[in-house]
């Protein structure tokens, strides 16, 4: 036993140094983040040195240290730096946390379609006839009231109409000739008698006229054309259609309100029959927009007419939005689900520009609208008020799983902070306040996401190509 005490008093310092050893490699494998990045950081100084003697000589001790990371929340393994040009080429844009009031909103397809009954007007040919020419040619603008076809008439009752009421005419005639014959003959009984007689067949006459007038005027002459036969004493042989004109409910169209010529389906030298379509004329000076919504939407809608609130529209131009309508006002609701689609139509006016005008050597003018039917649209029909709310554009925020990232501006680098989104469209999130990001701080609104890409390249982890990224 001993022998035993002797042999462990001997051995104790070799096992002491040698607990001491284990214990130091054990504290310093536990600790190396924090003593590690110091060692390193200081043998590059030490290279360094050796190769500039004048690096890390501060020459300034007032002078801050443009790189100190040292503010409250700064973890280095989630903040990421980017000098001017790499911000460039992310298409980083800034975005500065406010307070304010986002308009939650239903987004619902729509098409531009033209007013039924207004935006169309069909030209038919008042009577029978052949075509002797066409002024206007399909796709042209013309103006209200300007000729379109000369027509050479050959309807059989117009042309008896015709004969009869020139016929009664010339008989009118001769009886007023008598009538002032016997009148200058001197008075009499037997001129008297006379006068009387053919002033009561002059009555007849007239009677015969006004009738045969209104015949004419069913016919399809006007009053002008009938007071022309009157006068001239010859039979309307061609007639000329002209350009509708606009009503009084046409007077909204500011700019020079012109006419195209959507269809002319009618040929040159082509018998045409009283009724028949000649052609077919638009003025899209003003169109509507049809939207579709489901039946729960409809108490929106309701809602959204009755506040007057306004409605954005955008046109849609393949998966690009490519114009944005604004202050858009509901005119109506349909009466009636669509029995095929389930869908609730609801309309709204869309004023409409001249986006093209140009003049043809031979003085046709050809025209343009902005704004035509059938171009599919988005619109955005504001449905609830949400006030005092951080709302940052879409592109701020980067979703990860069940998290989502902003990128905070700090001096020279971005830091990654961890944020709640309590709504999101496809433009804007609502960020919760909830102190993660604070009124006046200095977000990449546009960009985030190829930080975020970055930001997991340092680290030296995988990237998903899909991660995060908003469709």
């Amino acid at each position: 036993m001993k022998n035993l005490t002797h042999a462990l008093k001997q051995r104790w310092p070799a096992v002491a140094s040698a607990l001491l050893v284990v214990t130091v490699v054990f504290a310093a494998g536990v600790t190396y983040k924090l003593w590690l990045p110091q060692v390193r950081s200081y043998f590059d100084g030490e290279k360094q040195a050796a190769v500039d003697p004048h690096a890390g000589h501060n020459h300034d001790e007032g002078k801050h240290d443009e790189h100190d990371h040292s503010h409250p929340g700064h973890v280095e393994e989630s903040a990421i730096e980017f000098s001017v040009t790499g911000l460039k080429n992310i298409d980083f844009e800034p975005a500065t946390v406010a307070l304010s009031t986002f308009e939650r909103s239903i987004t619902l397809p729509a098409m531009v379609v033209e007013r039924p009954g207004h935006s169309q007007i069909y030209s038919t040919a008042p009577m029978t006839g052949v075509v002797t020419r066409i002024y206007p040619v399909e796709g042209a603008a013309i103006e209200p009231g300007s000729p379109m076809f000369d027509i050479r008439l050959t309807h059989e009752e117009l042309v008896n109409a015709q004969r009869s009421f020139l016929q009664t005419l010339e008989s009118f005639d001769v009886v007023q000739r008598e009538i002032d014959r016997l009148k200058a003959a001197g008075e009499g009984v037997i001129a008297g008698k006379r006068i009387i007689e053919q002033e009561y067949e002059q009555q007849k006459l007239q009677a015969s006229l006004r009738a045969e007038q209104q015949a004419l005027l069913l016919h399809g002459l006007k009053q002008e054309q009938i007071d022309g036969i009157r006068q001239t004493r010859h039979l309307l042989q061609s007639l000329t259609v002209f350009a509708p004109v606009h009503g009084h409910d046409e007077d909204a169209c500011n700019e020079e309100h012109l006419f195209h010529v959507q269809q002319l389906p009618v040929k040159l030298g082509e018998q045409v029959s009283a009724g028949q379509l000649l052609c077919i004329v638009a003025d899209h000076c003003e169109l509507y927009i049809e939207g579709r919504a489901f039946e729960d939407d409809a108490m929106r809608l309701r809602e959204a007419a009755r506040d007057g609130r306004s409605i954005t529209a955008t046109v849609v131009v393949g998966r690009r939005q490519a114009d944005v309508i604004q202050g858009l006002k509901l005119l109506y609701l349909a009466d009636h689900v669509d029995a095929e689609t389930r869908a609730f139509r609801f309309y709204l006016r869309l004023p409409n520009k001249v986006a093209l005008d140009q003049a043809a050597e031979n003085g046709r003018r050809f025209i343009a609208w902005r704004f035509n039917p059938g171009q599919r649209m988005e619109l955005k029909v504001p449905v609830e008020l949400w006030r005092d709310r951080i709302v940052l554009p879409v592109s701020a925020i980067v979703e990860e799983g069940a998290e989502v990232f902003v990128y905070e501006r700090n001096g020279d680098h971005f830091d990654r902070v961890a944020v709640h989104v309590e709504y999101k469209d496809q433009t804007s999130a609502v960020i919760s306040n909830d102190g993660s990001i604070e009124p006046g701080d200095i977000v990449a609104g546009k960009g985030a996401y190829q930080m975020h890409l970055a930001l997991k390249n340092k680290a030296g982890g995988g990237v998903d190509p899909h991660a995060g990224h908003n469709h």
